[in-house]
């Protein structure tokens, strides 16, 4: 975690423990060889020196655990502390333990406070009121009580005040005069309040101020006169303080020393050009979690000495190419959450200095080569080195190709060599193949491509997910998802006419059939082609992640491209399950009430077990398959952060599962596939003990089409519809 976030909520007793840490930790910079002592020049982009050590080593070892350079510089000072050393030295001397006693040198102070030295503590005593103590009291700490009011010269017998904590007390009125004469105050906190407004002037005697902290007060709009008299402070900081602007006119030209400003949490929108024009000593500036859209280009070219800038969750349109140029100093910049259509490498080039970055996607880092450190090293689903995380993704994306071209590429052959008495049927079927095959064909390639980037994929990422080759693989991913979805929907309602309604004429002729085959495949079609033919409108529809499928939505993403997309996954695609769903309820319960009244079906409780446990999976197989993406995109549009690692596991595991399973579910289980099988096989053997068997099955497999049968309507049997190739 980096230091800022723990300084936030620090009270006196915790700052001499907090110097000590940064002091041995500066110690143990300098006494090693730093890996900042030899010149970044000496090594080329994306590698770092080790110390004194004449190697250079590629960025993504740094601090991976091991120690990579033969002095171990790799894994020294893996801790984001820029620049906070330095920044602590400069505020705190160090302190004699010895000199520290318990007894108490103050005459006077209330009795149910304690008191240490000449510091007073009353912490959750239920005051009301400013208490009346000794004149010399150096520190006093009101935290969490019920002081509503500041009145004027609410200290001026207290002169001698070094420090005063006044959080926690819902003050909701602050004078003008409260501070008169507190001309040796050092540390002011009054966080967690009710303040609203800060009068000019307010704090005009506290020369000496070096700590301000207003977090968490209501305050939504200061004046650049609010801190007139702060020449010596040097932390300021006003989190979530629902600040909505700040001033035009020079924000801090009376704290020239000001070295720590946090603004974050608020609700800033724009800032002024030369709002930070007066603050050449600033070493960290945080304004993250604001609502700033836009950064006026020269807003940071006054900040010389600026170590720390944390821009992060803002809702920046863009950053300006020539946005840091003045920023030399930089060691540390944050841009968490932030997306940055025009990324370029010169926006960073001249930041000779930066050691850490973070960024919201992590292609981004292909951008800042020369940063020893960049952040996320990975989305879940590609990092730094591969376009496949972890060794159980590269595994399993070969797996599941293998398992459904295979699948399907054999009931394709079989179903050609086997004789099909409704070859209609069978054609939807081995069409159905086609398109699922589709899918291993997309898992192959981005298995392929995987292995083409192994090692090196931080270098390609950005140009990979715009390439032709990921808009052709995402376009057949899409193909194959959406006319299989269509075509499971068409047989589901072909097999629901035939149960359902056994005696009607509702059959869909030879030319009806192909009609609505080539109809399927031109509307996969369109609705995957379409966002290529228009990227204004649809912008990188299939780039959005390394293996180029347009599952969850962004937050820039086209309002038209969401649109799309939203109406394809929670349109189309949730009303074919529904279908499914419904008319295999349908089915079921049209069998189960046939059987019951049926008298020579009483007794087949165990093929009514069968048929419901066929039924089960192949509803459950779609359920498997479609629930998790629904869920994925009706979060995606509620802007929940969707990890990187679910979107790994429902492209390669979860979206190829109807693939894989249909050559399953629709042919290798039928009763009638699994007999012609063994009749081939039958037929391949030469031995005469076989002539027998063949003979059985060649009869149990003769089979009459029930559109053809005279006796069909006399002697209805869905079981045996169910079993024949029409299921």
């Amino acid at each position: 975690m980096r230091f800022v976030r723990c300084v936030e909520s620090a009270f006196p007793s915790d700052l001499l423990l907090i110097w000590i840490f940064f002091t041995i930790s500066i110690s143990a910079i300098i006494e090693t060889a730093g890996l900042d002592n030899r010149p970044l020049e000496d090594c080329p982009l994306g590698q770092f020196p080790c110390g004194n050590v004449s190697i250079c080593l590629p960025q993504v070892l740094h601090c991976n655990g091991q120690k990579d350079c033969p002095n171990g510089a790799d894994e020294d000072n893996c801790g984001d502390n820029s620049g906070w050393a330095d920044l602590f030295d400069r505020a705190f001397k160090r302190v004699n333990p010895q000199e520290l006693t318990t007894d108490c040198y103050l005459e006077q102070y209330p009795d149910r406070c304690q008191c240490i030295n000449t510091e007073v503590h009353c912490v959750r005593v239920s005051l009301n009121s400013i208490p009346q103590v000794s004149a010399s009291v150096t520190s006093l700490s009101l935290k969490s009580n019920e002081i509503r009011i500041l009145p004027d010269e609410a200290f001026i017998k207290n002169m001698q005040l070094q420090r005063l904590f006044l959080q926690e007390n819902c003050i909701g009125t602050v004078s003008i005069q409260a501070f008169n004469g507190l001309y040796k105050l050092q540390k002011l906190s009054l966080s967690q309040n009710c303040i609203s407004l800060l009068p000019p002037g307010v704090f005009s005697d506290l020369h000496k101020l070096k700590w301000l902290i207003l977090d968490g007060n209501p305050i939504a709009t200061i004046t650049a006169n609010t801190f007139t008299g702060l020449s010596s402070l040097f932390f300021l900081s006003m989190v979530n303080t629902s600040l909505e602007q700040l001033p035009s006119a020079r924000l801090c030209a009376h704290m020239p020393l000001l070295s720590w400003l946090s603004l974050r949490a608020n609700l800033l929108k724009s800032l002024p050009e030369n709002t930070f024009q007066s603050l050449r000593m600033l070493g960290d500036l945080d304004l993250s979690s604001n609502l700033i859209k836009e950064l006026p280009i020269r807003i940071f070219w006054d900040l010389p000495s600026l170590q720390i800038l944390n821009l992060s969750q803002n809702p920046l349109d863009q950053i300006h190419p020539g946005q840091f140029d003045q920023l030399i100093h930089l060691q540390s910049l944050g841009l968490e959450g932030v997306e940055i259509p025009n990324i370029q490498t010169r926006m960073f080039r001249s930041m000779d200095n930066l050691s850490y970055i973070y960024f919201k996607k992590f292609q981004y880092c292909f951008y800042a080569p020369h940063v020893r450190k960049c952040k996320p090293n990975s989305d879940g689903l590609s990092s730094l080195e591969d376009l496949l995380a972890n060794v159980v993704l590269r595994v399993s994306v070969w797996v599941m190709a293998f398992i459904t071209c295979f699948g399907n590429l054999f009931v394709i052959g079989m179903r050609t060599v086997l004789r099909a008495e409704n070859n209609l049927h069978a054609l939807c079927i081995k069409v159905l193949c086609c398109a699922d095959c589709l899918m291993g064909v997309y898992l192959f390639f981005v298995g392929v491509f995987d292995v083409k980037f192994r090692g090196e994929y931080n270098k390609n990422a950005q140009l990979w997910m715009e390439s032709l080759e990921c808009r052709t693989i995402g376009f057949m991913a899409m193909l194959s998802s959406e006319v299989s979805v269509m075509l499971l929907t068409y047989l589901t309602m072909e097999k629901f006419l035939v149960i359902v309604f056994p005696f009607s004429h509702l059959r869909p002729s030879k030319g009806q059939t192909f009609a609505v085959l080539t109809s399927i495949w031109l509307l996969g079609i369109c609705i995957a082609a379409v966002p290529l033919f228009n990227e204004d409108m649809f912008g990188n529809y299939y780039g959005h992640n390394g293996v180029c499928f347009p599952l969850h939505s962004e937050r820039l993403e086209k309002p038209i491209a969401k649109g799309y997309s939203t109406g394809i996954f929670l349109g189309l695609n949730l009303m074919a399950f529904l279908i499914i769903v419904v008319s295999y309820s349908s089915m079921f319960y049209s069998i189960y009430k046939t059987s019951i009244n049926a008298t020579e079906l009483r007794g087949g409780l165990h093929k009514d077990v069968a048929m419901a446990h066929r039924f089960f999976f192949i509803v459950f197989s779609d359920a498997l398959c479609w629930i998790p993406i629904f869920l994925v995109k009706i979060l995606s549009l509620l802007e929940v952060e969707i990890p990187g690692t679910i979107t790994s596991w429902v492209v390669i595991f979860i979206l190829p599962i109807n693939s894989a399973l249909n050559p399953i579910l629709y042919t290798l289980t039928t009763s009638l596939f699994r007999e012609q099988v063994k009749l081939l096989w039958c037929h391949w053997q030469r031995q005469p003990r076989f002539k027998q068997d063949c003979k059985s099955l060649t009869s149990s497999v003769i089979y009459m089409d029930p559109s053809r049968s005279s006796c069909y309507h006399c002697s209805y049997n869905p079981q045996s519809v169910l079993d024949t190739d029409t299921s």
